[in-house]
């Protein structure tokens, strides 16, 4: 296999700026796609201003699976445009979009060219001279032409309290040809606001990136500082900062199962599920006073201790709702209506799955072992095996199942910890960062795979620092899942894969 050039760095890790592969942009767009075709996974790829101030460049990060392994790129573009590399690529879909809507460069030849979230080009691009910001809204859409074809548009305001997205629909009678979504509705600066951080209110847009991932979210950052400031947390709080990423994995997983169970009609794992997810809610706040994490999470290591009291309480909670969690859960298993509705509905296979760059359960439901506890493990992850749970049908039933696998196997990662604590501190003081560095951080959240990439300037502040939320790999995962299915099958396809919209929006 030809080398791909790029620089081999670990998760967690901090580099030298000028250790980052540095190549002609053919090269580095010919890396890339060898590198996927070897397994790669493209983690991360976006654009930011030349270190020596003359046009922009392309920053790709490359996951490598098998051996816990990523690679970092960097190619100089000249003028206004680069190859797309998308049709060879399809990983690269949405981040050449998203370039384009940042930066202004065209990605030539890019088979669907349009902005992901409507933000307007801020990279090199300020000023009296800046492009307007486009209306939101205001998109084309693809079509499909033929007799008794029809059109429906759902959103981007939906029944209840739903963050907004818009689904357009192409369909004969009930069968749906083609899904496009369209977010951007509520996008919200905070990649932007980064530039020259960290600031005062760093961590706490941190926690606000995709409010039922904080913790996992708020891990990747404050591991990025880590790394660039050589901070050595203490193992208590890496135990600490693990119990509260488990916790979060359980309360979404299991009010997901309550949610697919409601969408379906299944009235009983609906009503306690909706209960049992409050149970776990409130096995956060014991550890921190919020019942999503807030607050917990500091570079360093956690502003909240697990001292005798709180572990003994959480180990009764923690005793209580597993029994509960597994009563009201085995029952999808076991009714043959709940399964006839899951099973062969919203399938994705292997390989779209694949090609795609999908993480996450909706990965792991197809049989691809990506898992970062697993693969790029940190913290307490490396000290400890969280076995990885899959399936092989992509279907709505794969994914319910592995979400009940991870219950069961964060469960049993929960009470080992509770019973093992490590005495001793749980923080460590702050130091400046490092200038002129390039940090990469990947945390297994709940949906899957959080990416976070920072680059600092000669004074030790944010040159430039990029945010990758599972939900952007997996967005068209949920449109691939809808083609050839009944139109009403919609919901509970997307509740299956329960995707933030709030996390790409950024």
């Amino acid at each position: 296999m030809a080398d791909t050039s790029f620089t081999r760095m670990w998760n967690g890790e901090a580099i030298p700026l000028e250790r980052a592969a540095r190549m002609h942009l053919d090269k580095f767009l010919s890396s890339i796609v060898e590198g996927v075709a070897r397994g790669w996974r493209l983690s991360s790829l976006f654009a930011q201003e030349a270190c020596d101030g003359e046009g922009l460049e392309l920053v790709a990060l490359l996951a490598e699976d098998a051996r816990a392994a990523l690679h970092v790129g960097i190619g100089h573009v000249s003028g206004s445009a680069f190859p797309s590399i998308t049709p060879l690529c399809p990983q690269a879909h949405l981040f050449e979009r998203e370039i384009h809507e940042q930066s202004g460069l065209i990605p030539e030849g890019h088979p669907w060219l349009k902005p992901v979230r409507f933000a307007a080009p801020w990279i090199g691009n300020t000023g009296a001279s800046a492009s307007p910001r486009p209306s939101i809204g205001h998109a084309e859409f693809y079509s499909v032409e033929g007799d008794e074809i029809h059109e429906v548009a759902v959103g981007p305001v939906h029944a209840g309290v739903i963050e907004p997205g818009h689904f357009r629909f192409q369909c004969h009678g009930e069968k749906v040809f083609h899904l496009e979504i369209m977010l951007g509705y509520q996008h919200r600066g905070i990649e932007e606001a980064m530039r020259g951080g960290p600031h005062r209110a760093t961590l706490r847009q941190m926690e606000a990136i995709a409010g039922d991932t904080s913790i996992a979210h708020t891990w990747a950052y404050c591991q990025n500082i880590e790394a660039m400031a050589s901070i050595h947390v203490p193992p208590r709080a890496l135990v600490v900062r693990g119990m509260a990423l488990e916790l979060e994995r359980l309360a979404n997983h299991t009010g997901d199962l309550g949610a697919l169970a409601g969408d379906v009609g299944f009235l009983p794992t609906m009503s306690f599920c909706g209960r049992l997810r409050g149970d776990f809610l409130n096995m956060s706040a014991v550890l921190c006073g919020s019942r999503f994490g807030r607050n917990l999470l500091t570079p360093g290591g956690a502003r909240f201790d697990c001292d005798a009291r709180a572990t003994a309480d959480l180990q009764n909670r923690l005793e209580e709702a597993e029994r509960d969690v597994r009563q009201a859960i085995s029952l999808l298993w076991t009714t043959p209506s709940v399964q006839g509705r899951f099973e062969n509905t919203g399938t994705v296979s292997r390989k779209d799955c694949v090609d795609l760059g999908m993480v996450g359960v909706a990965a792991r439901s197809c049989g691809v072992e990506v898992d970062v506890r697993s693969t790029h493990p940190t913290g307490i992850y490396q000290f400890t095996t969280i076995p990885l749970a899959t399936a092989h049908y992509g279907d709505v039933n794969s994914r319910a199942f592995v979400r009940w696998l991870e219950i069961e196997r964060s469960l049993v990662f929960l009470r080992e910890r509770l019973r093992t604590l490590p005495q001793g501190e749980i923080g460590a003081a702050p130091a400046p960062l490092a200038p002129n560095t390039l940090a990469a951080s990947l945390v297994e959240g709940w949906r899957g795979e959080v990416c976070h990439v920072a680059i600092t300037d000669a004074s030790g502040r944010f040159a430039r620092y990029k945010i990758t939320d599972p939900s952007f790999h997996n967005w068209p995962g949920l449109a691939m899942a809808l083609r050839g299915q009944e139109i009403s099958d919609f919901p509970l396809c997307n509740k299956s894969f329960n995707l933030s919209y709030c996390g790409v929006d950024l």
